[in-house]
């Protein structure tokens, strides 16, 4: 295998990659963009449009556990773990450091009545919380900049960078050793504690894991355990078969089930929080299977699935500081949707460019000499 390969993908080169799973990656991560956009204008969750966006953390954790499972279960007899987390870290971290910068530039013009922004915080602190950032390290206290309580207050998402580090610590120093039955049992506890979670939550879903304290770090954990192993079980018991246009019918999927408003209401919260452990528990890993099962035909389709698998990790960790700037800007200004929504596309369409600057500019670059420089080959 060369090295450009091993930089730019998980897949070893003797085996199928699966290019739908990467092209819904993006369409996920697109939705994430708009979900953001849109809780902007919400008033609380329950009018909130593209309501479920926030699950799309959920259907990212069961691809990467897939992933992962296919491409590493097989290949522990030639790598050591030092070469796992070395690779990991290689498709990770670069953009974990670039998010982090976006998001210290765009501080300076984030003040509002949300938060004080730059004009309250020393450039010396906010260089120091860019510096602990880079290495994806939670902060607490008076280094919590922005007042939301969030381990990343640079950069939201890196909180659940945070927590796939942690799935990928559990996976290789214990879980990839786990039998097909204990692998299920774990899956199987972990199910039925979301399941607890998102029906006794007070808000009535599994929205959260941003802060370091008992509670955030029970959802976080939560929202992890299930849909991240349960994509490592899905890629060991299950054979891909032959789904025709996978891609676009799985695309259809996570719009809908991510779009789709708020049930239940403020009466029975509960109701929607089963909706969103089911959704995550059975809908995920089916739309996972269906992308498996597919092939991607037609030049055009085949772009758009490459474009956005190349696209969605470096929209989803640097799009969010645009959304810091558009909140500034709508709470400044008491902009209702009906007027902001020529610059909510500006923001998609520069979530988009950025992300795709960052890919070519940076990451891939990055991601080459990093791998030549570090990297063993491995079959």
């Amino acid at each position: 295998m060369n090295y450009t390969n091993t930089a730019l993908s998980v897949y070893p080169d003797s085996k199928k990659h699966y290019a739908i799973l990467d092209g819904l990656r993006g369409v996920a991560a697109v939705m994430v963009v708009t979900f953001h956009i849109f809780e902007t204008h919400s008033t609380s969750h329950l009018d909130q449009i593209i309501n479920h966006g926030y699950l799309a953390v959920d259907f990212f954790y069961v691809l990467s556990g897939f992933v992962i499972g296919y491409a590493y279960d097989d290949r522990w007899n030639k790598m050591t773990l030092s070469e796992f987390f070395k690779r990991r870290l290689i498709r990770l971290h670069p953009m974990v450091v670039m998010g982090m910068i976006v998001g210290a530039i765009c501080f300076y013009f984030q003040a509002c009545g949300y938060w004080p922004g730059i004009s309250q915080t020393p450039v010396w602190k906010l260089l120091i919380v860019m510096l602990i950032g880079f290495t994806l390290l939670p902060v607490t206290g008076s280094f919590e900049i922005r007042g939301w309580q969030e381990m990343h207050p640079l950069d939201g998402p890196g909180w659940s960078l945070f927590y796939e580090y942690v799935a990928n610590i559990l996976y290789a120093l214990f879980v990839r050793k786990f039998s097909k039955t204990l692998l299920a049992i774990l899956v199987f506890i972990a199910g039925a504690a979301l399941i607890h979670l998102a029906v006794t939550s007070t808000h009535g879903d599994i929205i959260g894991g941003w802060s370091i304290d008992p509670k955030q770090i029970h959802v976080g954990l939560a929202r992890l355990m299930y849909p991240f192993f349960a994509g490592l079980l899905l890629s060991r018991i299950v054979k891909p078969a032959n789904i025709k246009h996978a891609f676009w019918l799985c695309s259809l999927m996570i719009i809908i089930f991510l779009a789709i408003p708020r049930i239940g209401g403020s009466e029975h919260l509960w109701i929607n929080g089963l909706y969103d452990s089911l959704t995550v528990i059975f809908i995920f890993p089916l739309i996972v299977y269906f992308g498996a099962s597919g092939d991607v035909k037609g030049k055009y389709a085949s772009k758009i699935c490459k474009f956005l698998g190349d696209i969605s990790y470096p929209i989803y960790i640097t799009h969010y500081p645009l959304i810091y700037l558009y909140t500034a800007w709508v709470s400044d200004n008491k902009v209702p949707f009906s007027k902001a929504w020529p610059v909510s596309l500006l923001v998609i369409f520069s979530a988009i460019v950025i992300a795709y600057a960052c890919l070519k500019l940076y990451d891939e670059p990055v991601r080459k000499w990093l791998a030549k420089r570090f990297l063993t080959k491995v079959s």
